[in-house]
């Protein structure tokens, strides 16, 4: 008999056992979490359940019955402190162990934090990853306090159109020149930019904390590096993620910005395999590392496959999303190295086509559903639009794909 055994209890290991079940794999799965709660979905934690539209139970991909009807075997709240190579077993945090014969990693990754030197004994500084965090900061989000956000990603800009749609002063401020420095185009910076400004907030770029100001051991504010006080109750800090791979590296496998898969999602460990927000793996010539729902689905499936001897290759396809406001924002694609842009507006519908050496790599896509859908399928068939179609408002896209 074989025992697989899935640690981390988010999109990763939900997507592999469903996988491991679908294609026809019989025995008990052990899934171990550190968190205490079943499994669950995390993009809606800074949207609707921050906004108290989604309760607890919602967020589950499936509700406890579930994992009884399949033989998965949930240890929810245990923490795996080693993987022992040599002897195939697992360790826990309280002295147990249980013995493998193929360990899927889905362990994800982790909010950066700020350095503890400025923020050691200040309450009311928070960061958003978890149920837990949200469930700590979330009531502080219906008293009407003045909110400081660090950090200019899609978490921290989510996280900001909440806190105005609930009527809290906000602030927002960004260490690069620009906001989605790492992740968007500067065209898409600017459009969320002015959409976050007109709603309200304050936001600064090109702005750092040079000191946090308490007051009886509670933030009150920050001093900028620009010699400029900004007043808040409290403090979110959305600086960037890290993948979790400690547990991977302390066993010996390999890792690099990530623990490092091959296309099966294999770790340097025959008998351990990897996907979502913790791996790297190999995209057009080099290594890259995804966080996105998207990436952590199809990685996971190729994995269970990959551990039943099914081999089949992950060909990433990088999709993603955010909501701010009344603001759907779509991408297909990644744009790095992209030599031109071409905008197309058709009417409130924007999105932008990113072609690297005459080869379209990505699209961006802003409440325009049909360009990201069919720029998706664009990209995945390795075709490339011409760009004065792109542009002209009255050119039907769909018709790209008919033949």
């Amino acid at each position: 008999m074989s025992r697989i055994i899935a640690i981390g209890g988010g999109q990763a290991s939900f997507s592999f056992i469903q996988r491991l079940r679908s294609i026809g794999y019989k025995e008990k799965i052990t899934l171990i979490s550190d968190e205490d709660v079943l499994p669950y979905q995390r993009p809606p934690l800074s949207k609707k359940y921050l906004l108290g539209k989604m309760a607890k139970e919602q967020l589950f991909f499936r509700p406890e019955s579930y994992y009884h009807q399949f033989n998965i075997d949930c240890l929810l709240g245990t923490k795996v402190i080693n993987i022992d190579r040599d002897k195939k077993k697992i360790e826990m945090e309280d002295g147990s162990d249980l013995s493998y014969d193929k360990i899927f990693l889905g362990t994800g990754s982790s909010p950066r934090k700020l350095p503890d030197h400025m923020v050691k004994e200040i309450k009311g500084i928070y960061y958003v990853r978890s149920i837990r965090d949200l469930d700590l900061v979330s009531k502080r989000f219906f008293k009407k306090q003045r909110l400081l956000i660090i950090g200019g990603g899609y978490i921290g800009l989510e996280i900001a159109a909440v806190a105005r749609i609930l009527g809290l002063e906000v602030a927002l401020i960004e260490s690069e020149r620009r906001i989605l420095k790492r992740v968007a185009s500067t065209k898409v910076a600017d459009f969320f930019r002015d959409l976050h400004k007109k709603n309200g907030i304050k936001l600064k770029e090109n702005t750092l904390v040079e000191k946090f100001i308490s007051e009886s051991g509670n933030v009150k504010g920050v001093l900028t590096n620009w010699g400029e006080r900004i007043h808040a109750d409290f403090v979110i800090a959305g600086i960037g993620i890290k993948p979790n791979m400690a547990l991977a590296e302390t066993a010996g496998v390999m890792v690099q910005n990530g623990i490092l898969v091959d296309r099966s999602c294999r770790t340097s460990d025959p008998d351990i395999f990897a996907a979502g927000d913790c791996t790297s793996f190999p995209y057009q010539g080099q290594r890259i590392r995804l966080e996105s729902v998207g990436n952590a689905i199809e990685q996971s499936e190729v994995a269970a496959e990959g551990i039943l001897g099914k081999e089949t290759n992950y060909k990433a396809l990088p999709w993603f999303w955010s909501d701010q406001f009344d603001t759907k924002l779509q991408i297909a694609g990644i744009n790095f190295g992209y030599t031109d842009v071409v905008e197309r507006i058709n009417g409130e519908k924007i999105s932008y086509w990113y072609y690297k050496d005459g080869n379209l790599n990505s699209v961006d896509a802003i409440n325009d559903p049909i360009s990201y859908m069919v720029g998706k399928k664009l990209i995945d068939n390795h075709q490339t639009p011409n760009p004065k179609d792109i542009r002209s408002e009255g050119f039907n896209l769909k018709s790209l794909l008919r033949g």
